[in-house]
């Protein structure tokens, strides 16, 4: 979710660019459970990478702008520890996966100046209402901006709402221009959403969310391979870890799951090397 350059070249085309294959210490890492690794980003959150008063009062905020809508139930929580889930699967450092779990928190926090009208219309929304609808992320940022330890927050809250083919909004980004936190934020909350009640629509099943997003994901309007990750997450991960309470997700429970989640990545990693995509 930031500007800065990065040289690429046709092997970064994905957009994937911080996927590796990954050392024993990584999988010995992934072996845990992404339940206990949500835990340690907590943890960080609370000691050296905490927050100040003032950023308290952001997530204050963010929080009160989920509880205006009560079929949004825990939404930020889950999308925060699938978010979590994905970034430890693709290998990301502590610090990106502290700003996922933030942003699971933050990304809406724009909506505080969205009227309930338009927020909770149940029939469609006008040209009018929609471009305000649509000002949510650049407000979201703009609460954020000024605050130092939301920094790489930032483009998770602008971007969540681009497309991979740049119909997006609110900068029409396209591609791997759009930053790889808000990809992958942006599947878990596209999924959350789907699963959920809507004043608008009725809950989704896993199985029909998954399928609309692979539709949109065909469409152009996802990065294929942030989806391809994701299916294969909840198929081994993700699909049996929300069915369980925070005693069941211990390290033996999950430890085949990630195992086979882990195999996965590593046959594909050789396939990707072997055809020129992947960066090391």
């Amino acid at each position: 979710m930031e500007r800065t350059q990065v040289k690429r070249s046709a092997r970064t085309r994905w957009g994937i660019e911080r996927a590796r294959p990954a050392s024993r210490e990584d999988w010995t890492d992934l072996l845990k459970t992404i339940a206990q690794r949500t835990d340690e980003v907590r943890a960080g959150q609370r000691d050296g990478a905490g927050l100040d008063e003032t950023e308290e009062v952001v997530f204050a905020l963010a929080q009160a702008v989920e509880q205006r809508d009560a079929n949004t139930g825990n939404h930020c929580e889950r999308l925060s520890f699938i978010s979590v889930a994905l970034g430890v699967a693709l290998g990301l450092d502590h610090v990106s996966l502290l700003a996922l779990h933030r942003g699971g928190y933050l990304h809406d926090v724009g909506k505080v100046g969205i009227p309930d009208a338009i927020l909770f219309k149940p029939g469609k929304l006008t040209e009018e209402e929609w471009v305000t609808m649509r000002s949510h992320p650049v407000r979201g940022e703009d609460i954020c901006r000024h605050l130092k330890a939301l920094g790489p927050v930032l483009p998770i809250v602008r971007h969540h709402h681009e497309r991979w083919d740049g119909s997006g909004y609110p900068d029409g980004l396209r591609g791997d221009r759009i930053p790889l936190l808000a990809r992958i934020l942006q599947i878990a909350d596209i999924y959350d959403a789907l699963t959920s009640s809507r004043p608008y629509k009725a809950a989704f099943t896993p199985i029909e969310a998954i399928e609309i997003m692979r539709a949109e994901t065909e469409r152009g309007w996802r990065d294929p391979r942030v989806f391809q990750l994701f299916t294969r997450l909840h198929r081994d991960v993700i699909s049996k870890m929300v069915t369980m309470d925070s005693t069941e997700r211990s390290l033996i429970s999950m430890r085949q799951s990630l195992v086979s989640l882990q195999r996965s990545l590593v046959a594909e990693s050789a396939a990707l090397t072997h055809s020129g995509l992947y960066v090391a």
